[in-house]
Formats: structure tokens, sequence, C-alpha cells
């Protein structure tokens, strides 16, 4: 058994489960999605125009998901294991401004990706990854160096959350942690290469509703049902007297029910914008809906840890004391929470062996999936299965993971294999590379979590560091997509000295605020936030200035003519489409397309290549007014439905504009008029206040479920109808 070291002060954790049942949920979880994914991809391949043969559809979903299911997958995505463990970690720790804070940090990201997912659709709608966007404006050095941003990115999440689902099975089951961290991924990539992007957003559906269904039932035993807490009224008196017995260093007063609290404010600004999952997303929505998609998806994911933080973390800190705590009559030891075992510890509480056996299977896989997600989107968006009592940590690591392996699947084929090794390879080659890279990866993810193991790195290191290293290319990146005068020597610049000034702003300022440099000060709070925060700015700054220096003239031509890709299968529906205006390059204007780059791609043997252009709607204004959208239709289908008219620059810069007011908008209401008005004030909850808190986030996780459960459904109900019917 691979427990945590006992040291003085520290109960070991007790498992409430035996390693059967941790085995058992590994194993036999991974397998269930595997085969609801063969059958999944049999009906689609039999019913529907989408084929998971095509790599456009396999890898983009024939950017047709409509944005109830993009807000699904965006949700399933972005919660991680360590959405779950980290945030209620925040909460045990920090009190009601952890939560927040921690869902503010990846809520205001999401509401920028919003634009970016904007731009993507304007100005590089035949993109597959973000670094093809990269490589097609800057040639292969910058296309390199965001490479290893990008696979720096997968490995960081990676580790998160096999490190963070392993830690949580062995502590509930005593299943050895490198058995876990190897069965995880094993059984997430056979699911993964079945079913392809698609698939992966029905995966997604599924988890979230088991994640918000479980997220109910918990908010019902903490704050009604549970001996051990009795009611929200309890709940506070509980709170309150933990504050007393072990007030918090730096919140007013000690209290965990004050939005003052000093390291409760610092969070991580980076994952989003290097995480290929979630450009995945963007590529694969409808070009109409990608940025209410995003909205959307910000909006209900900042539910998850907000809630479910709010309702398990802070449980956990107010029934320390309760003999039926796991470390009972200890409080979780230092090595215990930053593994992210809050959560866990608050459910064996109030659920008892159901509660631990929610807890372990909502944190495998929810996230898990995602990895697998971002390596094989492909499948329809119009299923929803499974027991809504048993998936709460399992549902966020399989969830997580299958969208990483999709990603990650993703940059191989198309930004090393076909780039450098293969240009001319084939639609099927395309398919089959990215299958064996998915297998590989799995091994891999499981051979990086056991070696972050050995060197006593855990979900909590990861969090914080995952800022440190990625900050300096944010914003080189998002401008990339959106700013014309952006230069390649301004991204250079930008991200080298970034990178180099973060570096030396973690070390110096872990030397000076906690007096020495080591692995555990590198991951603290206040060393985190002196690097992120350091390599953001002075990357932002340095590439900005370094571009206006002598600023280009982009006009976006060269993204603009990436191609979709498509075996030769589909030529005929190529042509027949031409025939009618849709998707041909004939009334394209001559400066769309990149010659240069069209003509590679088309001396792929077996393959078509389409570029997309719509009309320009209205007289240009400069030279990127004077381009047109894209929008493709390929042997996998249309980037829109048939019939569904093109989506023209004039209507995306309209999209544009309202994502830029929604993100600052939403940015302005939860960072700022919210928590910075009761921080400066130092109120501590009242009781009546704290009521109304819960029941804030109480409605805020229903609506979340709306968007993210019925939407879904109501969007598809026509072809649930017509699959419904051609079944039986």
């Amino acid at each position: 058994m691979d427990q945590f070291q006992v040291q003085v002060g520290e109960t070991e954790f007790k498992p409430l489960l035996s390693q059967s049942v941790g085995y058992g949920v590994v194993v036999g979880v991974g397998f269930f999605f595997a085969a609801m994914m063969l059958c999944l991809t049999a009906l689609q391949a039999k019913f529907f125009k989408f084929s998971p043969s095509s790599s456009e559809e396999f890898s983009s979903a024939s950017r047709s998901v409509k944005p109830g299911l993009v807000c699904c997958g965006i949700v399933s995505a972005w919660t991680w294991s360590a959405t779950l463990l980290q945030s209620s970690t925040a909460a045990y720790t920090f009190g009601v401004s952890g939560p927040w804070w921690y869902g503010v940090g990846g809520t205001i990201q999401l509401a920028f990706f919003a634009m970016v997912a904007a731009k993507v659709k304007m100005n590089a709608n035949g993109a597959h990854t973000f670094l093809e966007i990269v490589r097609a404006r800057f040639g292969t050095g910058a296309h390199l160096l965001f490479t290893f941003y990008a696979f720096l990115c997968i490995l960081v999440v990676c580790g998160s959350l096999l490190l963070g689902g392993a830690a949580t099975v062995n502590a509930l089951t005593g299943m050895n942690i490198i058995a876990a961290c190897f069965l995880l991924p094993i059984g997430i990539a056979v699911y993964v290469v079945f079913g392809g992007l698609r698939a992966t957003f029905v995966c997604d559906y599924a988890h979230t509703l088991i994640l918000f269904v479980i997220i109910y039932l918990f908010f019902g035993s903490v704050y009604g049902a549970s001996d051990a807490t009795g009611s929200i009224g309890a709940m506070y008196d509980l709170l309150v007297q933990a504050g007393r017995d072990a007030p918090v260093v730096g919140n007013h007063d000690g209290s965990y029910l004050t939005m003052k609290s000093n390291q409760g404010l610092v969070f991580g600004f980076s994952g989003v914008f290097c995480d290929q999952g979630y450009w995945q997303r963007a590529i694969a929505s409808a070009p109409r809906s990608t940025t209410k998609a995003y909205m959307l998806g910000g909006l209900s994911w900042f539910a998850v840890p907000w809630g479910f933080a709010s309702c398990l973390g802070l449980a956990a800190r107010a029934l320390v004391n309760n003999p039926a705590f796991p470390t009972y009559p200890n409080p979780l030891s230092a090595s215990q929470s930053s593994a992210g075992l809050a959560a866990p510890a608050a459910a064996a509480v109030v659920m008892g062996r159901g509660g631990a056996i929610a807890i372990l299977l909502v944190v495998l896989y929810v996230r898990a999936s995602h990895e697998v997600t971002n390596t094989h989107i492909g499948l329809m968006c119009i299923h929803s299965v499974c027991s809504p009592t048993v998936h709460l940590p399992s549902m966020a690591v399989t969830s997580a993971v299958s969208a990483e392996l999709i990603a990650v699947s993703s940059l191989f084929t198309y930004d090393l294999y076909r780039t450098y090794h293969r240009p001319d390879a084939t639609n099927d080659e395309i398919v089959r590379v990215s299958h064996y890279f998915i297998c590989f990866w799995a091994v891999w993810a499981g051979c990086w979590s056991t070696i972050l193991h050995k060197a006593s790195i855990d979900l909590g290191w990861l969090f914080y560091v995952q800022g440190v290293v990625l900050s300096p290319a944010v914003i080189p990146i998002a401008l990339t997509v959106s700013w014309s005068k952006l230069t390649r020597a301004g991204v250079f610049a930008g991200s080298l000295t970034g990178a180099v000034l973060g570096m030396l702003a973690w070390m110096v300022g872990c030397w000076k605020i906690y007096g020495e440099i080591n692995v555990p000060n590198l991951a603290e709070p206040y060393s985190a936030v002196c690097s992120g925060l350091t390599g953001l700015l002075f990357s932002g700054l340095v590439t900005v200035l370094v571009s206006l220096a002598k600023p280009a003239r982009y006009d976006f031509a060269g993204t603009r003519a990436i191609a979709t890709y498509t075996d030769s299968r589909a030529a005929a529906d190529s042509s027949s489409s031409s025939a009618s205006g849709l998707g041909s390059t004939q009334d394209q204007p001559e400066d769309i397309v990149d010659s240069k780059t069209a003509d590679d791609i088309e001396k792929s043997k077996g393959a078509v290549v389409t570029t997309n252009a719509v009309p320009v709607e209205c007289p240009a204004t400069d030279a990127s007014d004077a381009l047109g959208s894209v929008n493709t239709k390929t042997d996998a289908g249309a980037n829109a439905k048939e019939g569904e008219e093109a989506v023209g620059y004039t209507e995306l810069k309209r999209i544009y504009r309202r994502a830029a007011w929604y993100s600052l908008a939403l940015t302005l209401v939860v960072a700022i008029l919210v928590p910075i008005p009761m921080f400066f004030a130092r109120y501590v909850f009242s009781k009546a206040f704290y009521t109304f808190w819960v029941a804030c986030t109480i409605i805020w996780a229903a609506m979340s479920g709306v968007f993210c459960i019925v939407l879904p459904l109501w969007e598809s109900r026509v072809e649930l109808w017509t699959l419904l019917g051609d079944v039986f």
C-alpha cells in the first residue's frame, strides 16, 4: 500500500473502500466508456454524414458542433481533478475566498478566450491546431517555440490530472499510486481511439451530467440531510469555531468567513491559452456559435469550483473535530492537503462509503476523458448516459485526460508528423498515426506521473507551478491570431524575455519571502505569483513594444488559407459542393489563398484540399477587412449544416465585439465588483449573509446544469428524434 508517510502530528488517511473497488473503478469505467464509444461510432457511421474515419471529423468534428455541447465540453475539459480537489483545498485552507478566486482565475481565462475563439473563426477557420496558425504567420522558428510550450502545457496538465486522481484513489481505497497512474490513461486511450473528437464531446456530456448531479447530491447532504453538518446555519457555526481553533494567517481575524484573505487572492492565468484542448473546441464549433459557447462555458464552469469547493472544502474544515473525519483527531497534514484530500475527507464524513465512491468516480472520470477528447473529437452531439451516483472524481480525470489525448495527438499529427516528416500523408495515414500516438502518450503519461510522484511532486505543486512555466507564452499566442501589427521579433523577444525574467523572479521571490530555495517553497503561492505575474506582464509588454518599433501589416491571408484536409473519397462531394458555391475556391478573392501552402497540400497523395472563405458583406476599410472568413464543406460534412448561410466577415466582427464586451463585463463583476469591496472592508460574513452566499452557489450551479445538460438536448432534438426513428 502506497500511503502518505506518517509524521508527528499527522494521522494516516484511513481508506474507506477496499483495493478491489479502486481497481474496479479505474479499469472498469474506462472500458465501459470504450464500449459506449464503439456503439456511438457505429450509430454515427450508419445514420449520419459525419464519418469518424475522416481526419477532419476525427480531429475537429467537422467544425459543426453546436454551442450547447461545446459549452458542456468546455466545462468538462476545464474540470480537472485539480478543479475539484485543489479548489476544495483552497476552501479548506483559506475559507470562502479560496473557491471564489480559484473560479475567477479560470473563468476570466475562458471569457477572454471567447475573443480569441472568435478571431480563430475570422482569421484561421481551416486550422486544426493553434500551432498551424503560428507556422502560417511566422514560420518554422516560432512554430517550434510554441510547440515546446504546447507540449509543456500538456505535460503539466497530464501530471496534475493523474497525480490528483491517483492520490484520491490511494487515499480512499489503498490502491497503489503507480498502478493508478498507468491504468487511468490506458483505459481512457482505448475509448478515445474508437471515437474521435465528436465522440469525446458526447462523453463530455455524460461526464458533465454526472458531475452536476453529484454536486447537487452533496449540496443536499452538506446543507440539509447530513447529521454532521445539519443545515447552513450549523455549517456557519462550525466554521466560526474553526476560525477560533485554527485561525488563518492573512485572513481578517483569522476567519474562514471573509474575503479579506491575502493568500486566497492568489490565482493563476495561463493554462487555457497554451492548451490545445481549448483551441480544439474553438475549432470544432460552428463559426456562428463559437463565442456563445465560450460565454456559456465560462459562466457554467465557475459553478464547479465555487459551488463544489464551497460545499465540500469548507465542510472539511468545519468537520475536522468530528470523530468520523478520516484523520481524526488531527487535521489534514500539509502533504495530505496538497494532495487534494480535503474533498474526499468531507465526503466520507457527510455521506460515508457512498460519499467516498462518489468522490472517487467524479475525480477519476471527468478530467481523464478531457485528455482523450483533445485527441479524438469525432462523435454526435446527442447522447447522455450513466448512473449519477458514483462518478465524481473519476469523471474529472477521465474527461480531462481524454481531451488532452486528443489535443496531443493533433499536435503530433498535424504539427510534427505531417509538417516535418510526411507532408504528403493521406487521410487514412493521419488517422492511423493519431491512433498510434494516443496509445504512446497514454503510456508516457503514466511514466511521467510516476516520475513526478517519485520526485515528491504532487497536485498542489503542479497547480502553482503551471503559471510559472506557461505565462510567458500567453500574450504572444493570443496576439498571433488577433493583432495584425505583431512581428516575429516581438514574438521571440516577448516569449524569451518573459521566460527568463519569470524564472529569475521565481527564484528571487522564493528566497526573499521564504528564506530558502527548495522544491516545497518554489510552489508556495507567493513564489508562484511572483514568477507568473512577471512572466505574463513582461512578455506582453516586450512583445507589444518590439512589434510597435517596426510594426507588421499582416492581412491574415496566409492563416485564412490554411486548408482542411480530406480524403479522396470526398472528391465527389467536394465537387458538388463547389458547384453549388459552398466551399468553392473559384469565388474567393485571389489574396485569400496562400498558394505555396495550398500547392504543397494539393500534392499529397489521395487527398483533396479545401480552403475556406465567405464573401465579403461590406466594402473593405483595410487589408484585413477585404478578406472573407472561412466556411468549409468537406467529406465529413460542412462547417455549418447544409443549407445554412455562410457566416460573413462582418457578422464575425460583430460576434467578436460581443465577446469583447462580455469578457470585460464578466471580469469586472467577478474580479472587482463582488470581491474587492468585501476585501478592503474586511467584512466577515454574518450568518444571514453566509446563507445568501450559499444560496447563490446553489442557484448558479442549477443554471449551469441547465446550460450543460438541457441546452445540448434541446439543440439536438431533431437529430435525436431522427436517430430514434431510424433505430426503432
